[in-house]
């Protein structure tokens, strides 16, 4: 799903195998609307990943795997919050999976990568338009590259149906939550 690029500066084809997402280098955001009037984000801080590739979009699979329990808000009461059984229920769903089902080339560095998203008990299909950000080898001899994604998901349809309903009307959370993830890939050159 990546290019590398060479001397010159031109992209070509990917290194066939596997390529493992950097947690270090990665993470996956999410806003939500907070009283109607404002946004609030946080993230998740452990990810883990592969992609296996056979050097082509098309030919690619992904797996990620966000330990739910890594949800930061910057605020404890609201993370304590989100890992309970009102959110995430991270006692009984430690882990939040993505698997790609079929990724579409949208031009050089475009694509729109369609799978099921895992959260708690219940698994969606869901499509991600993603860009690549570039690619090259580091210091070290591996190949590297970026990528970043978007979505928009109904939280209700994953069954995060807590909310409360204001007295001057609208809800306390928005259902629409907006998913941002930033990776970074790395595969060891032969």
């Amino acid at each position: 799903m990546s290019a590398t690029i060479d001397a010159a500066g031109t992209a070509t084809r990917s290194q066939a195998g596997t390529w493992q997402i950097d947690p270090a280098h990665s993470g996956v955001e999410f806003a939500v609307t907070h009283l109607m009037i404002s946004k609030v984000k946080g993230r998740f801080t452990d990810i883990v990943g592969t992609v296996e590739t056979d050097g082509t979009p098309e030919g690619s699979k992904i797996k990620v795997e966000i330990g739910a329990a890594s949800v930061s808000t910057n605020d404890d009461a609201r993370d304590a919050h989100l890992r309970s059984p009102d959110f995430f229920d991270v006692a009984k769903f430690p882990k939040i999976r993505f698997v790609s089902t079929a990724i579409k080339s949208r031009g050089d560095t475009d694509f729109r990568v369609m799978g099921d998203l895992t959260i708690r008990d219940v698994t969606r299909p869901i499509e991600m338009e993603v860009s690549r950000e570039g690619s090259g080898r580091d210091p070290w001899g591996s190949d590297r590259a970026g990528f970043s994604a978007t979505v928009r998901i109904d939280r209700r349809d994953f069954g995060l149906t807590w909310n409360q309903v204001l007295e001057a009307g609208g809800v306390m959370v928005s259902n629409e939550v907006k998913l941002s993830v930033d990776v970074e890939l790395t595969h060891k050159a032969e």
